[in-house]
């Protein structure tokens, strides 16, 4: 067992370092495919594959370019150790199984929208409507907690069709309670108060938890923005119209959420 879970770790840094160019990518509206090869943002030079190791590389470069000698952000080694220990965290508890795949891809989902929120505001579509079509796919093969989908689906007792319904009433719940607390939000406040993206990012999360643990989700996430943010505000000197990133809150409320239920 421990030889999986090192591989898991190993492929979850992989995993990582794709994100990493996806989370400084697609808020620019570049594409991950051309260059298909890293650069360095600063001065736009290709990067060597020997520099492109996650955590290696970096550690060995101490953060910098090798070309032009630029900081490199932490988020780099952040975002592949994270999804590292998310991975061998997965298939440790669940072992080398489809629920363990699941999670693991889930969790890589929300470590991206979690930092793209935190540095840019940006929840990608790529991310939430992307993960979304993904949630719905890996319904049919792992299985959804079965919910309303009897009352819809009458008599079939097929669990890959109900997991497949609850999937999908989990996405349209989700997104349908925070595209309410958005429009009331406005309503009450005459400003917007979270974007669509937090909205699609629930369709995503629905769609892999089902109803039940989306509304899990939903309400730590808002606690969480609630005692976190205004501890932000208050602390920083931010004014009431200070820009939270929601959207962080919910993707570290999933991912508790998640692992803690193990779907």
């Amino acid at each position: 067992m421990i030889l999986e879970i090192i591989l898991a770790f190993a492929a979850g840094l992989l995993i990582g370092s794709f994100l990493n160019v996806c989370i400084y990518r697609w808020p620019l509206d570049l594409t991950v495919r051309k260059p298909a090869r890293s650069f360095c943002p600063k001065c736009e030079k290709t990067i060597a594959w020997y520099d492109n190791i996650p955590l290696v590389s970096y550690a060995l470069l101490s953060g910098k370019c090798r070309q032009c000698g630029a900081q490199i952000s932490w988020r780099y080694p952040i975002v592949e150790l994270l999804t590292g220990a998310a991975f061998a965290y997965c298939v440790a508890t669940f072992g080398l199984s489809l629920v363990a795949l699941k999670l693991s891809l889930f969790c890589a989902i929300q470590i991206a929208l979690i930092v793209t929120d935190i540095e840019e505001r940006i929840l990608p579509d790529e991310f939430t409507l992307g993960g979304t079509l993904l949630g719905l796919v890996l319904a049919w093969f792992t299985p959804v907690e079965i919910g309303f989908s009897y009352m819809i689906l009458g008599g079939t007792t097929d669990p890959r069709w109900l997991s497949l319904m609850d999937s999908a009433l989990g996405a349209l719940f989700a997104c349908g309670v925070v595209w309410f607390i958005r429009w009331l939000y406005e309503k009450l406040r005459h400003r917007e108060g979270m974007g669509l993206g937090d909205v699609k990012m629930m369709a995503m999360i629905g769609a892999f938890l089902g109803i039940r643990l989306a509304f899990q989700t939903i309400f730590v996430g808002c606690l969480l923005g609630s005692v976190i943010g205004l501890a932000i505000i208050y602390i920083a000197k931010k004014g009431s119209d200070y820009e939270l990133p929601f959207g962080s809150f919910l993707g570290f409320a999933a991912i508790v959420t998640a692992l803690w239920s193990g779907l």
